[in-house]
């Protein structure tokens, strides 16, 4: 049985400094970065620790955005999209600027406003090698491309396929009046069935990097 170090103790929660917000084990919460300029980090805290002066620090899982993965950002990725990583930190308590809610990528399709603090994660990312998991996902439309929340698309009656209007050739106007919609396949006499397909999420080498510390 591991012993608690001496003068530590665990907190069941934490009240956001200057707020009446609480944080617990398990919630979401925006983190203030060094560079002034940048979002808020996002994480999730795992573990809440004071010591004896009452210092308070969080072990925190970090959640990366598409710009902090090793592919980039991508077509597919949405706004708020964030990938759940398995870098780990300890940072001060005072650090927390807010808490967040991550929610999964269906319950996120199905908010019908999405505020300034809901953001969504359907990937886990490892920092060290720039892996996801999983690491293929469903693809639609004539383009092939994974789901983006952020852009709108049309259901055809036919195959049941989501279709960009852009790649239909409609505007976006046109589309949102749409009360049936075949596509092009499914509008023609041609019975031939669309393959189904899927799409590699990483385009990170296989060189490992080590996940750098996040300095504040």
């Amino acid at each position: 049985m591991a012993k608690t170090k001496p003068g530590k103790k665990d907190l069941d929660s934490y009240t956001i400094k200057g707020t009446n917000k609480i944080v617990r084990p398990g919630d979401c919460v925006l983190m203030r970065p060094s560079d002034s300029d940048k979002a808020p980090y996002v994480a999730k805290v795992e573990n809440i620790e004071a010591d004896h002066r009452n210092n308070v620090k969080v072990r925190v899982r970090w959640y990366y955005r598409p710009e902090e993965s090793m592919g980039g950002r991508r077509q597919f990725h949405g706004v708020k999209e964030l990938f759940l990583s398995d870098h780990f930190d300890v940072q001060s308590a005072h650090t927390i600027e807010g808490k967040c809610t991550v929610h999964n990528f269906k319950n996120y399709t199905k908010l019908e406003n999405v505020g300034t603090e809901d953001y969504f994660c359907r990937f886990e990312y490892k920092a060290a090698t720039g892996g996801f998991t999983p690491d293929r996902v469903a693809v639609y439309c004539k383009c092939e491309m994974p789901y983006n929340p952020d852009d709108l698309m049309v259901q055809c009656e036919g195959c049941k396929d989501w279709f960009h209007p852009s790649c239909m050739g409609m505007a976006i106007e046109e589309a949102k009046k749409l009360d049936h919609f075949l596509c092009s396949d499914c509008s023609s006499d041609d019975d031939a069935k669309r393959s189904l397909n899927s799409f590699p999420v990483s385009s990170a080498d296989e060189g490992k990097v080590e996940p750098k510390r996040r300095k504040r």
